[in-house]
């Protein structure tokens, strides 16, 4: 069983990765990345890349632009 497949986090790792992005948080530092990555299985970039995709689909539903970074949080 590899997480390395093209369509991306299995369900329970999905579960740890959404638990972080709203209950923990939303712009993860280094560290704090690498411990979700960690406790997900998954690696720093592939953790990395999902949050930035969870955070524009996040700012998307909140009727923010995606990429802005000066809204804070």
């Amino acid at each position: 069983m590899s997480a390395e497949t093209a369509s991306g986090p299995t369900e329970d790792q999905v579960e740890i990765l959404e638990y972080n992005f709203n209950k923990v948080n939303k712009h993860p530092d280094a560290t704090t990345l690498c411990l979700i990555a960690a406790e997900a299985g998954l690696t720093e970039e592939e953790t990395q890349k999902w949050f930035k995709q969870r955070l524009a689909q996040w700012r998307r539903s909140e009727g923010l632009p995606s990429e802005c970074r000066s809204v804070t949080d």
